[in-house]
């Protein structure tokens, strides 16, 4: 049985996921998460998810984005031992950061596909909005785990491409509404 791929990730009500925690990734709004009211449970399927990842997979910006603050961060200390991979055609072994594990780069949409094809459990995409739509577009992603934040970004990397292809079902797994107006979707795709 193949590996269950989960892209999770925060999403503007417009389908922006550019910067949603500051401006590292160059958005002018970045950072718009924090400025929603903080409400605990609507956070709640990150803790899920903690217990769910085995493995994590990053587009090359992403990884340079969250690996130096996530290794020393207190929210992300079990993640630091679970294996990491990066998909990217430029990073080498050198480019790859001290002191967060075990780290893997892969080359192409086929690596992940092998990858998927390995034994262990569920690899979770972070952030990486380049690479979910690549391998979205490539039908490899099982699963879609969103935080809808009611705000409206108008520019910015989305989640899905538009890159004319075959339609695909999606079935609703979960969802909630918080009071901070924040909606979790959770929708595996159907096959």
């Amino acid at each position: 049985m193949a590996r269950e791929l989960v892209y999770t990730g925060f999403m503007s009500l417009d389908g922006v996921l550019d910067s949603p925690g500051g401006t590292v990734e160059g958005h002018r709004s970045g950072g718009w998460v924090m400025e929603t009211e903080f409400v605990p449970e609507a956070f709640s399927l990150k803790g899920e998810e903690l217990a769910d990842t085995t493995a994590l997979l990053f587009g090359r910006r992403s990884y340079e984005a969250f690996a130096p603050i996530w290794r020393d961060s207190e929210d992300h200390a079990a993640y630091k031992d679970l294996p990491k991979y990066v998909v990217s055609t430029t990073l080498s072994d050198d480019d790859l950061l001290d002191g967060w594990g075990e780290t893997t780069i892969l080359r192409s949409t086929e690596d992940v596909d092998k990858l998927k094809q390995s034994d262990g459990g569920a690899l979770y995409i972070h952030g990486s909005a380049e690479l979910a739509r690549t391998l979205s577009d490539a039908d490899l992603i099982d699963r879609y785990n969103l935080l809808v934040f009611p705000v409206l970004l108008g520019a910015g990397k989305s989640l899905f491409s538009h890159t004319d292809r075959p339609k695909q079902q999606l079935s609703l797994r979960d969802s909630a509404s918080y009071a901070n107006g924040v909606v979790k979707l959770v929708y595996e795709v159907v096959r």
